[in-house]
């Protein structure tokens, strides 16, 4: 059984090799800090607003003045499902170790930035960034110099310049935001989840036929089944999507490959692999994460997610288990090391409703509580965990239409610098 000194052996060996591969090491990979690259333009050029958008009213407009040094700002501003957020951004910004100075299109994004924790890690470094709604929770997007973004669900927009909070440029972003009204003719729409005191077929009898946790492959009992979503896989994995989580990789040998590749075309990686859990007799059909960069190993938010062999009311039934977690903790089974979950665990189920309803693909939410809940327990590892024993559900809007396939790349935060150190810990 390997020890902890040797797992993080491999961590140093594996950092070691990045080292080698780092900017000096590699002349044709150095280019940190340069003006922006053509994937990285801004969103759809803000001119002729009105011909892109059938009956477009600009509802309101506002200057601000973003400083080098500024973190997120609040507008004032509360938008609509639907509304367009239209921004027009000028300025210079340099970094004390870029080449030139950006501008609101951000510096192209290279190797160092795979060490990076950005708040928006698609985007470069000093890119102007916004959001709407509950900092928690929200996606960020790039708006850059020239942005348009039509936003799923209501909230405050906030704006800032993408960058970690101890690597501030010098100089300053004049920003013009304009709040296009929503077209009530438009063909794309936003759902506004409605919560309700229950959905038709949500009733114990449907509990009697899921069992109240999961287990690992001896039959350990495990995490708590603490939501399930009413809908298609396509319904499925578009609101996962589009909520920023990341479709975790089954394999940890193709993870480590994937993860070096990534590595050489600077990408960020996010899908370390989850341990094999069962429900309904079998594995997880889908598990997903959602981490900052750097510190999905120690800290990420993940679930696993089962589709039952029943339907609600002609429904497709996905039973899933969240938890979060938060550090490391020894595994009772083997006296390894495994993650430490948050022994609260309502407030990851909070967080799957948070997220996956700031998307506008979900249209009902509902709480229910089985006969005889699940109060206090312990995972397969030993670890605890408390509950008030609701589970979440949530309903979903089938729109019939897959998400754009880059909706998955522009989520993934993940430095390999630490990849190989998951791979050494027992996974959750």
């Amino acid at each position: 059984m390997q020890t902890l000194h040797s797992r993080l052996s491999a961590a140093i060996i594996f950092t070691g090799l990045l080292t080698l591969l780092s900017p000096g090491a590699v002349p044709a990979q150095s280019q940190a800090d340069t003006p922006p690259a053509q994937q990285l333009a801004g969103p759809q050029a803000t001119t002729s607003v009105a011909a892109r958008i059938p009956g477009a009213k600009k509802r309101l407009s506002k200057n601000f003045t973003l400083k080098g040094d500024s973190d997120w700002l609040d507008t004032g501003i509360d938008v609509a499902s639907g509304e367009h957020v239209v921004v027009t951004a000028k300025g210079t910004i340099r970094y004390a170790d870029a080449k030139a100075d950006n501008g609101p299109d951000g510096l192209s994004r290279g190797f160092k930035d795979l060490l990076r924790i950005l708040p928006y890690n698609a985007a470069g470094r000093g890119a102007l960034i916004g959001r709407v709604g509950d900092a928690d929770v929200a996606q960020s997007f790039l708006l850059g110099a020239s942005g348009d973004v039509a936003v799923p669900v209501g909230g405050r927009l906030s704006i800032a310049i993408n960058q970690s909070k101890n690597d501030t440029g010098d100089g300053l972003y004049t920003v013009r935001v304009e709040i296009i009204a929503a077209d009530a003719t438009a063909s794309t729409t936003f759902t506004v989840a409605k919560t309700v005191t229950s959905l038709p077929g949500i009733d114990d009898s449907l509990f009697e036929k899921i069992p109240r946790r999961i287990g690992d492959k001896a039959g350990n009992p495990g995490d708590m089944v603490n939501f399930l979503i009413l809908g298609s896989e396509t319904g499925m994995q578009n609101v996962f999507t589009a909520a920023g989580w990341v479709k975790v990789d089954s394999d940890v040998q193709n993870t480590i490959v994937h993860g070096l590749i990534t590595s050489l075309e600077k990408q960020s990686y996010l899908t370390m692999p989850m341990s094999q859990l069962y429900l309904f007799g079998r594995s997880q059909d889908y598990g997903w994460a959602h981490a900052e960069p750097i510190d999905v190993v120690r800290s990420r938010n993940h679930l696993r997610i089962w589709k039952a062999s029943f339907t609600v009311n002609g429904e497709t039934v996905w039973v899933g288990a969240a938890t979060h977690d938060i550090g490391f903790e020894r595994d009772e089974r083997n006296n390894g090391l495994t993650h430490k979950i948050d022994p609260d665990i309502d407030l990851e189920r909070d967080y799957v409703e948070k997220t996956l309803c700031g998307t506008g693909l979900v249209t009902q939410v509902s709480h229910f509580l089985p006969q005889n809940p699940m109060r206090e327990a312990r995972t397969a590892t030993g670890g605890s965990f408390h509950s008030n024993g609701q589970v979440l559900i949530l309903k979903l809007a089938e729109t019939g239409k897959d998400l754009p396939a880059t909706s998955n790349n522009q989520t993934n935060q993940q430095s390999n610098q630490i990849l190989l150190v998951g791979h050494q810990v027992n996974a959750r």
